[in-house]
């Protein structure tokens, strides 16, 4: 069974394309902001950016997308929304992250491809 607690494990450590932190870090995702339906296959994340004006609000979502895309079964249908109010570009965002074509054609580009992967690879590893 999936839970809200599984897709905020996926999700908690890519990193931010503009700051060595990670979306957890900088509060950009919250468990509070995940709601997961296992039996009816779907999920959605809810995601605030730092700032409102934020230009890297597509590709954080992207991010996001592509991480549950490569980590949960091919039955779940996946919404990724900004917070309502976050951003003002909000209801553009939201319409780019959640076109399937749109998507496609992004991660069809490489250099944005290897953008979405570096921030997918997580926190560097602590030297002990």
């Amino acid at each position: 069974m999936i839970d809200t607690s599984e897709i905020f494990d996926h999700i908690k450590d890519i990193i931010d394309p503009e700051h060595p932190y990670t979306l957890e870090q900088l509060n950009v995702v919250e468990e509070e902001l995940v709601t997961v339906d296992d039996p009816g296959g779907y999920v959605k994340v809810m995601f605030t950016p730092t700032v409102e004006h934020c230009s890297m609000a597509t590709l954080i979502g992207l991010c996001i997308r592509t991480k549950l895309l490569r980590s949960l079964p091919p039955r779940f249908k996946v919404d990724i929304l900004l917070s309502p109010g976050s951003h003002s570009t909000e209801e553009a965002v939201n319409k780019q992250l959640n076109d399937k074509e749109r998507v496609a054609a992004a991660l069809e580009n490489a250099a944005l491809l290897d953008m979405v992967n570096r921030s997918l690879a997580g926190p560097p590893a602590q030297a002990s």
